[in-house]
């Protein structure tokens, strides 16, 4: 059974670690968020739990970088039984730290090779496997290059839901950064593709900035996924589970997630974590209200320091004018 992916935060290294999904779980509690890319490497042989997360942030997808069908089965087998809900394929990360281990989008030019891997995962496990793609790379992007791409992954691998970021990667030449502003959105095709793969879940990927778009990508797909700005503006979550899941519940306003955020720092700073690598998530939540720049102002000036705790927060939270009612 797929959790529902009609809404889900796209997994971003360095941004959707376990504070994160934490601190988005408060805001919904439909969105389906994905953990950070993890490499199998890490998992098999790094110092370390890669795999953990908090009870809490369900429904949950790991999301794996590799290219090993056999290692991918393995890490695949350890996610189910560390209860995640889903596991995904990058196919999609243009760095050349990616490439030169052979795995990320540069496998757009290897579409056996990724049903391989889709297959041997499928195999070990009874949770969805999915696949996060590219329209294409480089100078193969064809509409034909790209649906020989999803018949091959579908058909050979048994892939039932892919999700498309509508821009093409380029492997050389362009940063990891460029590559997500610089390839222009063409949302039509994979449109197209949902046309004529119907049998599939096809989500989209890539400049989605409003819930507006997000109903209007809805009325083509099964799914949109909401990358940088519901990090810089992760308010926009709060509404999700009323406008796109059709949830009966009341919206959150903005200093009640605060409030609700208080006890798991707590708990994390009794378990030695930092402040500041809690409440950097956090910064974005009073995006253009009054007092946002205080707000963020006193977070970052002082949730690095030593010994830094929830007064920093409830401090930060006083900037906010008392008679405002978010």
């Amino acid at each position: 059974m797929y959790p529902s992916s009609r809404l889900s935060v796209a997994p971003m290294l360095d941004w959707t670690d376990r504070h994160c999904r934490y601190f988005h779980r408060k805001l919904s509690t439909q969105t389906l968020l994905y953990t950070e890319m993890v490499t199998t490497g890490a998992i098999i042989h790094g110092k370390g739990d890669f795999l953990a997360y908090n009870q809490e942030e369900h429904p949950l997808a790991l999301q794996l970088g590799g290219s090993n069908p056999q290692d991918l089965a393995r890490c695949a087998k350890l996610a189910q039984e560390r209860g995640y809900d889903e596991v995904n394929l990058n196919v999609g990360c243009p760095s050349d730290r990616v490439q030169n281990g052979r795995f990320g989008a540069c496998l757009m030019g290897e579409p056996q090779l990724v049903a391989d891997c889709v297959a041997a995962m499928r195999d070990v496990v009874d949770i969805p496997v999915t696949v996060k793609t590219r329209i294409g790379i480089d100078d193969q992007d064809s509409y034909e290059f790209l649906t020989d791409f999803v018949s091959t992954v579908s058909e050979k691998g048994g892939c039932e839901q892919f999700t498309i970021h509508a821009r093409k990667a380029w492997l050389s030449g362009l940063s990891p950064k460029e590559n997500r502003e610089i390839p222009p959105l063409d949302y039509p095709r994979a449109y197209q593709i949902k046309k004529d793969f119907p049998h599939l879940m096809v989500a989209v990927n890539g400049g989605v900035k409003t819930l507006d778009e997000t109903l209007e990508h809805l009325q083509h797909l099964d799914g949109v996924m909401i990358g940088r700005e519901a990090y810089q503006n992760p308010y926009i979550l709060a509404e999700v589970d009323q406008k796109v899941f059709g949830l009966n519940t009341p919206i959150k306003k903005r200093k009640q997630i605060v409030e609700e955020m208080l006890p798991y720092i707590e708990q994390q700073l009794a378990k030695g974590a930092y402040l500041g690598h809690i409440t950097r998530h956090m910064l974005g939540l009073f995006h253009n209200m009054p007092g946002a720049r205080q707000w963020r102002r006193h977070i970052s000036e002082n949730a690095h320091k030593p010994g830094a705790g929830i007064e920093v927060v409830t401090a930060a939270l006083a900037k906010i004018p008392a008679d405002l009612d978010v």
